[in-house]
Protein backbone atom coordinates (compact mmCIF):
# COMPACT_ATOMS: atom_id res chain seq x y z
CA UNK A 1 0.00 0.00 0.00
CA UNK A 2 1.37 3.43 -0.93
CA UNK A 3 1.45 6.21 1.60
CA UNK A 4 -0.27 9.42 0.58
CA UNK A 5 0.14 12.98 1.72
CA UNK A 6 -3.26 14.66 1.67
CA UNK A 7 -3.21 18.41 2.06
CA UNK A 8 -6.41 19.98 3.37
CA UNK A 9 -8.47 22.52 1.46
CA UNK A 10 -7.09 21.61 -1.94
CA UNK A 11 -6.89 18.88 -4.54
CA UNK A 12 -3.27 17.93 -3.91
CA UNK A 13 -2.48 14.28 -3.27
CA UNK A 14 1.14 13.23 -3.52
CA UNK A 15 2.15 9.57 -3.67
CA UNK A 16 5.04 8.48 -1.48
CA UNK A 17 7.17 7.59 -4.51
CA UNK A 18 6.95 11.07 -6.06
CA UNK A 19 10.17 13.10 -6.43
CA UNK A 20 11.26 15.19 -3.46
CA UNK A 21 10.85 18.39 -5.52
CA UNK A 22 7.12 17.71 -5.83
CA UNK A 23 6.82 17.13 -2.09
CA UNK A 24 8.70 20.35 -1.36
CA UNK A 25 6.55 22.37 -3.77
CA UNK A 26 3.42 21.58 -1.79
CA UNK A 27 5.01 21.72 1.63
CA UNK A 28 6.25 25.25 0.90
CA UNK A 29 3.02 26.51 -0.68
CA UNK A 30 1.17 29.20 1.25
CA UNK A 31 -2.34 30.50 1.40
CA UNK A 32 -3.46 33.76 -0.25
CA UNK A 33 -2.66 36.25 2.50
CA UNK A 34 -1.21 39.43 0.98
CA UNK A 35 -1.71 41.82 -1.91
CA UNK A 36 1.44 40.33 -3.46
CA UNK A 37 -0.32 36.94 -3.41
CA UNK A 38 -3.30 38.53 -5.17
CA UNK A 39 -0.99 40.01 -7.81
CA UNK A 40 0.68 36.64 -8.37
CA UNK A 41 -2.73 34.98 -8.73
CA UNK A 42 -4.09 37.60 -11.13
CA UNK A 43 -0.93 37.89 -13.24
CA UNK A 44 -0.54 34.12 -13.58
CA UNK A 45 -4.22 33.57 -14.31
CA UNK A 46 -4.40 36.23 -17.01
CA UNK A 47 -1.22 34.92 -18.67
CA UNK A 48 -3.12 31.65 -19.08
CA UNK A 49 -6.28 33.42 -20.26
CA UNK A 50 -4.34 35.32 -22.91
CA UNK A 51 -2.84 32.05 -24.16
CA UNK A 52 -6.14 30.13 -24.15
CA UNK A 53 -7.60 29.57 -27.64
CA UNK A 54 -11.20 30.01 -26.41
CA UNK A 55 -10.78 32.99 -24.08
CA UNK A 56 -7.92 34.95 -25.67
CA UNK A 57 -9.97 36.23 -28.65
CA UNK A 58 -12.73 37.55 -26.36
CA UNK A 59 -10.24 39.45 -24.21
CA UNK A 60 -8.23 40.67 -27.22
CA UNK A 61 -11.38 42.17 -28.75
CA UNK A 62 -12.30 43.95 -25.51
CA UNK A 63 -8.94 44.95 -24.01
CA UNK A 64 -6.27 46.54 -26.19
CA UNK A 65 -2.64 45.82 -25.39
CA UNK A 66 -2.08 49.24 -23.85
CA UNK A 67 -5.11 48.77 -21.52
CA UNK A 68 -3.92 45.48 -19.98
CA UNK A 69 -1.99 47.12 -17.11
CA UNK A 70 -5.12 49.04 -16.07
CA UNK A 71 -7.24 45.88 -16.35
CA UNK A 72 -4.80 43.96 -14.16
CA UNK A 73 -4.76 46.76 -11.58
CA UNK A 74 -8.55 46.61 -11.51
CA UNK A 75 -8.45 42.84 -11.05
CA UNK A 76 -5.97 43.20 -8.16
CA UNK A 77 -8.49 45.47 -6.45
CA UNK A 78 -11.42 43.17 -7.28
CA UNK A 79 -9.84 39.96 -5.95
CA UNK A 80 -8.22 41.81 -3.04
CA UNK A 81 -11.65 43.04 -2.00
CA UNK A 82 -13.20 39.59 -2.34
CA UNK A 83 -10.44 37.59 -0.66
CA UNK A 84 -8.59 39.99 1.65
CA UNK A 85 -11.46 42.42 2.37
CA UNK A 86 -9.38 45.40 1.26
CA UNK A 87 -12.50 47.27 0.05
CA UNK A 88 -10.47 48.79 -2.78
CA UNK A 89 -12.76 47.78 -5.65
CA UNK A 90 -15.52 50.03 -6.93
CA UNK A 91 -17.50 48.94 -9.91
CA UNK A 92 -19.97 46.55 -11.42
CA UNK A 93 -18.07 43.66 -12.98
CA UNK A 94 -21.16 42.07 -14.50
CA UNK A 95 -21.96 45.11 -16.62
CA UNK A 96 -18.63 44.78 -18.45
CA UNK A 97 -19.67 41.28 -19.61
CA UNK A 98 -23.06 42.23 -21.05
CA UNK A 99 -23.04 41.95 -24.83
CA UNK A 100 -19.88 39.87 -25.03
CA UNK A 101 -20.13 36.74 -27.21
CA UNK A 102 -19.68 34.36 -24.27
CA UNK A 103 -21.56 31.32 -23.02
CA UNK A 104 -21.14 28.25 -20.83
CA UNK A 105 -18.11 27.06 -22.81
CA UNK A 106 -16.26 30.27 -22.01
CA UNK A 107 -17.17 30.14 -18.33
CA UNK A 108 -16.01 26.51 -18.15
CA UNK A 109 -12.61 27.48 -19.57
CA UNK A 110 -12.40 30.49 -17.24
CA UNK A 111 -13.13 28.51 -14.08
CA UNK A 112 -10.82 25.65 -15.10
CA UNK A 113 -7.93 28.07 -15.65
CA UNK A 114 -8.69 29.87 -12.39
CA UNK A 115 -8.76 26.64 -10.36
CA UNK A 116 -5.61 25.38 -12.08
CA UNK A 117 -3.83 28.62 -11.18
CA UNK A 118 -4.94 28.43 -7.54
CA UNK A 119 -3.85 24.78 -7.27
CA UNK A 120 -0.44 25.54 -8.78
CA UNK A 121 0.32 28.49 -6.52
CA UNK A 122 -1.56 28.26 -3.24
CA UNK A 123 -2.90 25.99 -0.55
CA UNK A 124 -5.15 26.80 2.38
CA UNK A 125 -8.46 28.22 3.48
CA UNK A 126 -8.43 31.41 1.41
CA UNK A 127 -7.31 29.45 -1.66
CA UNK A 128 -10.38 27.24 -1.23
CA UNK A 129 -12.59 30.29 -0.73
CA UNK A 130 -11.15 31.85 -3.91
CA UNK A 131 -12.19 28.80 -5.91
CA UNK A 132 -15.67 28.81 -4.38
CA UNK A 133 -16.19 32.51 -5.02
CA UNK A 134 -14.91 32.26 -8.59
CA UNK A 135 -17.30 29.37 -9.25
CA UNK A 136 -20.18 31.39 -7.81
CA UNK A 137 -19.28 34.41 -9.94
CA UNK A 138 -19.12 32.25 -13.06
CA UNK A 139 -22.50 30.63 -12.31
CA UNK A 140 -24.19 33.96 -11.60
CA UNK A 141 -22.72 35.69 -14.67
CA UNK A 142 -23.60 32.77 -16.93
CA UNK A 143 -27.17 32.65 -15.59
CA UNK A 144 -27.71 36.42 -15.87
CA UNK A 145 -26.25 36.59 -19.40
CA UNK A 146 -28.39 33.64 -20.48
CA UNK A 147 -31.45 35.31 -19.01
CA UNK A 148 -30.69 38.56 -20.85
CA UNK A 149 -30.29 36.69 -24.13
CA UNK A 150 -33.64 34.93 -23.61
CA UNK A 151 -35.37 38.24 -22.90
CA UNK A 152 -33.95 39.77 -26.10
CA UNK A 153 -35.19 36.92 -28.31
Amino acid sequence: MQALLNLHDCNHTIKANQPLSLWLQYVTMNDILTTNDIKLLVDTFYQKVRANNVLAPIFADKISEDRWPAHLENMYRFWGSILLYTHDYNGSPFDKHVGLPIDGKHFAHWINLFNETIDELFIGEVAGIAKERAANIARIFEFKLSTLKNIET
